[in-house]
């Protein structure tokens, strides 16, 4: 048994007891900047997001109005209000001073159980998810949104796409990462994230297809190792699904029984290797 310190934009959180099967191995795959077209191709459906003129996150395009990212980047971070979503951008595919789409946001959800100023750091982790609905979708064959897929175990291989504060001009790869350990909704990860990263996909592959399985919420120090917290996406993707439509459709609401997660959004993306 260690402790886990929580992380959240540059301040320690909360602390809680984990114990993890490793930390770090061999295993892990190294950042890869993903400079040149070439290497983008699969995932322009990545980008950043730009939150008012202070901030970033990077979220990813689960359907083609909509991004997947983190809740507590809906947040402004000293005075803890909301930002205004007329106020946040979403550039698919930002590499080196240009996007593959630039998109306004028309409206933003958080999970309806996170609680920004919540003492509970653990609630809050394993609810830190939001989607935000584009002011225009993007429907361009070269940014296929990407499928969700069930809950990873631990041990699985994942792997992410994100941005941070010092590799905020272009995203970055780690092909191969993996699930340390699982508490309730919350997924304690080997992979390299920063701050900024925070709403960045996680994915399984199966059939060389990369998959959304889990969203970056926040790094943490576990002996000594960075490791990432990600928040689960079965059961809570369903719930905040549901609470969108609620709000932007309020004469057709849903069960959100109705929904199957599994089913995913959109076109699949390729994983492509170097």
């Amino acid at each position: 048994m260690a402790v886990l310190q929580i992380l959240s934009r540059g301040a320690l959180c909360v602390m809680m007891v984990f114990a993890l099967r490793g930390v770090a191995s061999a295993e892990e795959s190294a950042l890869r900047r993903l400079d040149t077209g070439d290497e983008s191709r699969g995932w322009n459906a990545v980008g950043r997001l730009n939150m008012g003129k202070r901030s970033f996150c990077t979220g990813a395009l689960i359907a083609p109005n909509l991004v997947l990212t983190a809740a507590h980047c809906l947040f402004d971070s000293k005075t803890g209000a909301r930002i205004d979503p007329t106020e946040i951008e979403f550039l698919a595919g930002w590499r080196n001073g240009r996007a593959a789409a630039y998109r306004g946001i028309k409206h933003a959800i958080a999970h309806p159980e996170y609680v920004y100023s919540g003492a509970d750091k653990l609630t809050r982790v394993s609810y830190d998810l939001a989607l935000l609905e584009l002011d225009q979708p993007i429907r361009m064959t070269s940014i296929p949104p990407f499928e969700t897929d069930l809950l990873p175990h631990t041990g699985d291989e994942v792997g992410v796409v994100s941005y941070a504060r010092d590799r905020s001009e272009a995203p970055s790869l780690q092909e191969v990462c993996h699930v340390l350990n699982q508490e309730a909704q919350l997924l304690v990860l080997s992979c390299n994230v920063d701050f900024g990263s925070s709403g960045a996909p996680i994915f399984s592959v199966r059939d060389g297809v990369a998959r959304v399985v889990s969203v970056v919420s926040s790094k943490a120090d576990y002996g000594g190792s960075e490791v990432a917290l990600g928040t689960s996406l079965q059961g809570p993707l369903q719930t905040l699904r549901a609470s969108l439509e609620a709000e932007s459709s309020p004469f057709q609401k849903t069960d959100p029984a109705q929904r199957d997660m599994e089913a995913g959004a959109g076109n699949s993306a390729k994983f492509v290797k170097p």
